[in-house]
């Protein structure tokens, strides 16, 4: 399992990423990438605690979402299973399973002040936190996608599942886009990844 792991974390996180694995009997599974989440938590039928993480996720990612999917676990048992899944009990114990982690010897050094606000307040997914979302992608293997905040306004792009838009203008955080086959209005994280299509 080390082995294993030290393919898809940090070196001196393996040890205690282990121990936690160990520690709460988690199955882990990593598997192909799925577009709408990093990582998954479920307490099987058979009682077995199952993890599934992307392996396409860069290591800092990866670490990051294995130790928020082992939160939700560590919470669930401690604190019940009527907790909201992102609620106070679950920020608590991922505040707390990640500050041994936020350290320079795991993470590069302009990633640590980034992870210590977050950690602060911790949200649902670390792509809400934009600017902490940035940060991480600079790790990700290149592709040719833009993020939105770097495209002009007026421009066309394509998300994902297909979907197009034209991108409007920043509202407050977020970017406002209109969707060109239905003409309804959506607001767009300024880190959001997408392929800018020719006008």
């Amino acid at each position: 399992m080390s082995e294993t792991l030290l393919k898809y974390i940090p070196e001196h996180s393996v040890l205690p990423v282990f121990e936690l694995i160990k520690m709460n009997s988690v199955h882990l599974k990593i598997v192909n990438e799925r577009q709408t989440r990093h990582g998954d938590y479920r307490k099987g039928i058979n009682g077995k605690h199952e993890i599934t993480v992307n392996g396409s996720l860069n290591k800092y990612k990866f670490l990051i979402t294995l130790v928020h999917e082992i939160s939700h676990l560590v919470a669930f048992e401690k604190f019940g299973r009527n907790i909201k899944p992102h609620g106070d009990e679950w920020k608590y114990t991922f505040q707390r399973l990640m500050i041994p982690f936020i350290r320079p010897e795991i993470f590069p050094q302009n990633l640590l002040p980034l992870l210590a606000k977050h950690f602060k307040n911790p949200t649902a997914s670390s792509d809400t936190d934009a600017k902490l979302s940035l940060a991480l992608k600079h790790f990700d293997q290149q592709n040719d996608k833009n993020y939105i905040f770097e495209i002009p306004n007026g421009s066309i792009f394509r998300i994902s599942n297909g979907k197009i838009f034209k991108k409007n203008a920043l509202r407050v955080k977020r970017y406002e886009c209109i969707e060109i086959s239905s003409g309804r209005t959506y607001l767009f994280n300024p880190n959001a990844e997408v392929e800018v299509l020719p006008n």
